[in-house]
């Protein structure tokens, strides 16, 4: 591995950061995903854990601090709004972040083998997902091929907005963000069990792909606002004197 003043070293900060502990606990792996989206928003990444030293440290292992089950869009790219590297998330996607037993062992895996402490299920703004599921309610024709499975998995979250009043397709994809987060936790007592033993949180986000910001749909770890560890802050010059 690198150090400063050597080829191939990151520079001062930037290095630092890069070896920066990962985090184990749910509302310290909040706290740095919150932190990584306010460097992207603001337009000042820092790219951590890209390097060629820190290529060859995670080669034998990975320790993920976040699970991201995300909807497969392609401006939806975790390591990119979250400030994010190599070995730093575990990244499940399908369309319209869909959650079947193939999902679901996916993240028990990261959590029960990986020791993940946080799940994130990050959804975003005008889903052509929750979109294609609506036009299908409404007009009783089904897609082709195999949408059909993603409408299906879709269309529990429109009942629940039509239920709770809520037309505008935004307020749909949050409810369906929180439906999400409900079908990870009903459907797995795997992952039920660790939320409740405090090793893990499951929270669900939403992508604005207009501003870049990430924001909490349903409740987040209620500590994560205290935590500002080293490798969070905004501000590189207080990252460098961590």
């Amino acid at each position: 591995m690198s150090r400063p003043g050597t080829p191939g070293a990151q520079p001062g900060p930037q290095w630092a950061a890069d070896r920066a502990p990962m985090p184990t606990e749910p509302a310290r792996a909040y706290a740095e995903l919150a932190a990584g989206n306010r460097r992207f928003v603001s337009g000042a990444p820092r790219h951590p854990n890209q390097d060629a030293g820190h290529r060859a440290a995670v080669a034998d292992g990975q320790h993920p601090f976040a699970v991201i089950v995300g909807c497969s869009d392609s401006r939806l790219a975790a390591e990119i709004i979250f400030d994010r590297g190599l070995g730093d998330l575990f990244v499940v996607r399908t369309a319209g972040h869909t959650a079947g037993p193939e999902v679901l062992g996916s993240v028990e895996y990261a959590v029960t083998v990986l020791g993940t402490p946080l799940v994130v299920v990050l959804g975003h703004d005008s889903c052509g997902a929750v979109q294609a599921a609506r036009e299908a309610a409404a007009t009783g024709v089904a897609p082709p091929g195999h949408l059909p499975a993603v409408v299906d998995a879709v269309l529990p979250s429109l009942r629940r907005a039509t239920a709770e009043g809520v037309a505008d397709i935004d307020g749909i994809v949050d409810i369906h963000i929180a439906q999400t987060v409900e079908t990870l936790l009903g459907q797995s007592p795997v992952l039920a069990d660790e939320v409740a033993q405090g090793r893990c949180a499951v929270v669900g986000m939403s992508y604005r792909l207009a501003a870049g910001v990430v924001r909490p749909v349903t409740p987040v770890p209620s500590a994560a606002a205290t935590f500002d560890a080293p490798g969070t802050s905004d501000d590189p010059a207080a990252s460098a004197a961590a």
